[in-house]
């Protein structure tokens, strides 16, 4: 990697190792569900830990708690990512999580850079706030924010992170992204992802529809496919909590909305408290997809809160 640090200086600095795969865990009384992360052959909770809103709300080590409160309840993928992309003390409560728990989770942060060098220098101060010399997942971060002549050139992030991959820095390389839905197409014709997460909810789908631009092109390709903001993205409204744009009263029709898309592999959901993470591992737990008659009541309440929205992602072309 030139300049850089490579897997084993990484070791080498004193940071922890990531086994080959994933320690198994106890098995949980009441197990969450699992679902195939597309091609990787890792089996995952329909559950992901969103963990920006606790690296905003909460402090180092009663961020570590809550994560340590998830896992024992069976969430065992955490998605995180630097501090400068609003992910607050995120990274470094992993890290302090990660020192007892690094064999049980399955780990993902993000790069936002589009140039390769910045990704990769980036990548390397991530592994050291989590304390670990690899990451199971690295996203392409915000994807539609790029300066996509760079970031899918020569010297850009998309092959910086696959050579990652090649040397052991991640397992698998991912998109993440909330709007212009067509610049995924592009890269999932040109490059060999593992992983898509966009932003995916049944009022978004009026406005980016992921679902129907994007998702269906990584299936064909068994690209593993990710939900966030499936309550419509965090607004921050009352103390410790990560409130959400869908109102209350369909949180629970937004999420059972995500898990219903087909081939969809987990949801991962943004939580800042006990509260908020004991409902939603609940609701996995007792998760029915959608029937036909719930989708469908679903279409006109979607479009009403769509034209209240916009594109509250930014552009979608």
């Amino acid at each position: 990697m030139g300049q850089h640090l490579t897997r084993r200086e990484l070791l080498g600095a004193g940071l922890l190792a990531a086994e080959a795969g994933l320690a198994e865990a106890a098995p949980a009384k009441d197990a969450l569900p699992t679902r195939p992360l597309g091609k990787t052959g890792i089996q995952v909770p329909i559950l992901g830990f969103g963990t920006a809103p606790a690296g905003i709300r909460r402090s180092l080590e009663n961020g570590a708690a809550l994560y340590e409160e998830a896992l024992a309840l069976g969430v065992t993928y955490f998605d995180t990512a630097p501090s400068h992309t609003g992910y607050g003390r995120a990274q470094n409560q992993m890290g302090e999580f990660l020192k007892r728990r690094r064999k049980q989770v399955f780990l993902v942060t993000k790069c936002h850079e589009s140039n390769g060098d910045a990704a990769l220098r980036l990548l390397e101060k991530n592994l050291k706030e989590l304390r670990t010399d690899r990451a199971d997942l690295v996203h392409v971060h915000s994807l539609g924010d790029l300066d996509q002549a760079v970031a899918m050139g020569k010297n850009g992030v998309l092959q910086a992170l696959l050579k990652a991959k090649r040397e052991g820095l991640t397992r698998f390389v991912g998109l993440s992204g909330h709007h212009r839905p067509g610049l995924f197409r592009q890269i999932l014709e040109r490059f060999d992802i593992d992983v898509v997460m966009n932003a995916v909810n049944f009022v978004d789908r009026h406005t980016y529809g992921f679902e129907e631009k994007v998702w269906p092109i990584a299936a064909r390709k068994n690209v593993a496919l990710v939900a966030m903001k499936v309550f419509g993205g965090m607004v921050y409204r009352d103390k410790g909590m990560s409130n959400s744009m869908m109102p209350k009263d369909h949180l629970r029709q937004a999420f059972r909305y995500a898990l219903s898309e087909p081939q969809v592999a987990t949801a991962v959901v943004g939580m800042a408290t006990s509260e908020e993470l004991r409902r939603n591992v609940a609701w996995a737990k007792q998760f029915q997809p959608l029937t036909a008659e719930e989708r469908q009541s679903l279409e006109p309440l979607g479009k009403r809160l769509a034209a209240e929205w916009g594109a509250h992602f930014g552009a979608v072309a």
